[in-house]
């Protein structure tokens, strides 16, 4: 199954592939990459092709570090409304608890466990991956992103314990100590941050338990991430389509396979791409034929017909009466379940 991830991880991309020397768009189309996605940070992309982005512009470049440059320059915004819940809970423990809790939601291959002892908290973190380990330069990036999260509920004087890493040293041990401003065990049993056990009750001053509440009820509506490839086909198009431009190469990109897989991975499933497009078709067309002021050609191009006659035919086939008659409130007694998708 194909992990996704919330595009809004590579907002800071350009900026770090451009200060080692690196065209931003030129290394994600190497990664087969869609470098639209940089401009909606909601928009879902495969985690392997994120890996792949990281390291290949850690070897063009030579810059061992890439992973933690990419989290030295992220932040709480980088992870959408699993960073808005973190920020507002009371304490630096139950902060932490959450990011545990709701981290699928921005990376559905990610997982933080966190384990108490008197003395300690370690917060280990676990990559889903087609390998027993994830890529080097993607351990980089996610730890070195939880470690910036947890650093800016303290300040920036907070350090931790211990870090550990389980690949072998790099080249430049320094830089390491340098980004997490502690020790670092390298080849260690998991990748994990350890902090101290007091430092779990430290209040943050800028929470609001009002608005933690309020978050805590909308991100729980949202909790359950598309698990089968008709669900997250089905994400991808919605989220495509909105933008008008929806085909089943773009929606292979995000998935970081080929238009071949898709057909083949929704058949076993027993659907298929046309059919999930129509149905988002359906739903989005009424909410564009409700602005009586929205031209029909506009709303053509949006849904990705090729002429304004082939939505016509369509609508007609998918509702039993023409744009215009809905537009007037007519509303067939029964509609067809289902139309040929132009």
């Amino acid at each position: 199954m194909t992990d996704l991830i919330r595009s809004s991880s590579l907002s800071c991309y350009p900026e770090v592939a451009g200060s080692v020397g690196l065209d931003p768009m030129q290394m994600m189309r190497k990664a087969r990459l869609p470098p639209a996605c940089l401009d909606k940070p909601d928009t879902p992309i495969a985690v392997a092709g994120l890996r792949r982005l990281l390291e290949l512009s850690a070897e063009t470049s030579g810059a061992e570090d890439f992973g933690l440059r990419l989290a030295e320059r992220g932040g709480l915004t980088n992870f959408g409304a699993v960073g808005l819940i973190v920020r507002e809970q009371a304490t630096v423990g139950e902060a932490i608890d959450a990011f545990s809790r709701f981290i699928h939601i921005h990376h559905d291959g990610m997982r933080l466990d966190v384990a108490r002892s008197k003395q300690t908290v370690t917060v280990a973190m676990h990559l889903r991956g087609r390998h027993p380990r994830a890529s080097r330069q993607s351990i980089d990036m996610a730890l070195g992103s939880v470690h910036r999260i947890i650093q800016s509920l303290f300040g920036h004087d907070w350090r931790p314990q211990e870090v550990h890493l389980h690949y072998p040293p790099p080249h430049d041990r320094k830089r390491y100590r340098e980004f997490f401003s502690c020790r670092v065990i390298f080849n260690a049993k998991d990748d994990a941050i350890l902090l101290s056990a007091h430092d779990m009750d430290r209040r943050i001053p800028s929470a609001h338990p009002l608005i933690a509440n309020y978050l805590r009820k909308r991100i729980e509506a949202i909790e359950t991430r598309p698990a089968s490839w008709e669900q997250k086909v089905d994400e991808i198009v919605r989220l495509l389509l909105a933008g008008g431009d929806c085909t089943v190469e773009r929606v292979a990109e995000h998935l970081a396979c080929t238009r071949r897989t898709i057909h083949r991975r929704l058949a076993a499933s027993g659907t298929s791409f046309s059919a999930i497009l129509d149905a988002q078709r359906a739903d989005l067309v009424i909410q564009l034929i409700d602005d009586p002021a929205r031209p029909l050609t506009d709303i053509a191009v949006q849904l990705g017909f090729s002429a304004q006659s082939a939505t016509a035919r369509w609508f007609r086939g998918r509702f039993g009466c023409t744009i215009t008659e809905w537009r007037k409130g007519v509303r067939p007694l029964t509609a067809p379940p289902s139309a040929t998708a132009a």
